[in-house]
């Protein structure tokens, strides 16, 4: 037997020591950021509590019961769901065309290869912000163009389309890199031998570009579902909730239950539930997948 490669005792202890102090140190990040939290949320949802945060009363699922009968909350649940909706279709359906748009090289795709991936760097707040300019009734540039003067984000119907384009437009840029890897992955003898056999483009994009993107594509979709259902920075700058409750979505509600109606009990519960769905929706999602991929396996 050859001795001459054998490690010293305490370095073999040493390294399988090494993995889970790294696991450890990423453990100990989770359980004071998230998990603590979390659970500290999961407790206060039972209780009354003051207008310092403090749990005063245990109610149980008192908070819970609220929640359900509120009116206000299955509004900003519909609301939440239309603008998931508004801001998946619009932010993949920007980052799919501007991807396709950028597979072919001429001059200067690399300005439009930036500008296209430029939203993912810009923060919401700050986009926010110019978006409101942009919709301005009277100097906005979106009116100058249709000479109108609509104010979009008084309207109950516009508001919400408005704030959501915004929010697909800031998610399109990771959209589009994301796209573009995919599209750069895609063989090109598999688009050869498809014109060889007198395939034209539509067929290619249909039989050959979408089929390829599909893992890619559920990646994206939820993805951007999580984020949807997360935005809070525009609209608390451009529309509060409003007008009326026709921006109310979940996030927004569940920071104006806590700290403008200083009902954190409440807002915990929100909050749990909110969870919950996110997470039942994500998990349905994995499912269909896995079992479309079972039907086609």
């Amino acid at each position: 037997m050859d001795y001459t490669h054998a490690k010293p005792k305490g370095e073999k202890k040493k390294l399988s020591i090494e993995p889970y102090l790294y696991v450890g140190i990423s453990l100990v990040i989770l359980t004071v950021f998230m998990f603590y939290p979390f659970l500290q949320t999961l407790i206060r949802s039972s209780f009354l509590t003051d207008a310092f945060g403090r749990n005063v009363k245990f109610l149980g699922l008192g908070n819970y019961v609220s929640l359900f009968t509120s009116k206000s909350f299955w509004n900003s649940l519909i609301v939440t769901l239309k603008f998931v909706f508004i801001v998946c279709v619009s932010g993949i359906g920007i980052g799919f065309l501007t991807a396709i748009l950028c597979q072919k090289t001429f001059p200067g795709i690399s300005f439009f290869t930036t500008s296209y991936a430029m939203p993912m760097a810009i923060a919401s707040a700050g986009m926010a912000m110019i978006f409101s300019v942009m919709l301005n009734p009277s100097v906005g540039i979106v009116n100058k163009i249709f000479q109108t003067s609509q104010n979009f984000l008084t309207n109950p119907t516009l508001a919400l389309i408005s704030v959501g384009i915004l929010t697909g437009w800031l998610n399109s840029g990771m959209n589009f890199l994301y796209f573009s890897s995919g599209l750069a992955s895609i063989d090109d003898s598999l688009y050869e031998s498809a014109q060889v056999d007198g395939a034209n483009s539509w067929q290619e994009f249909r039989h050959i570009t979408v089929p390829s993107l599909r893992p890619i594509l559920f990646f994206v979709v939820v993805t951007n579902i999580i984020n949807a259902f997360q935005a809070f920075g525009q609209i608390n700058i451009l529309t509060r909730g409003g007008p009326g409750e026709s921006t109310n979505v979940i996030v927004y509600d569940i920071y104006r239950q806590a700290f403008m109606n200083y009902k954190y009990g409440f807002a915990s519960a929100e909050s749990v539930v909110f969870f919950l769905i996110v997470m039942a929706l994500t998990i349905l999602m994995f499912a269909l997948r896995k079992r479309r991929n079972r039907i086609n396996g």
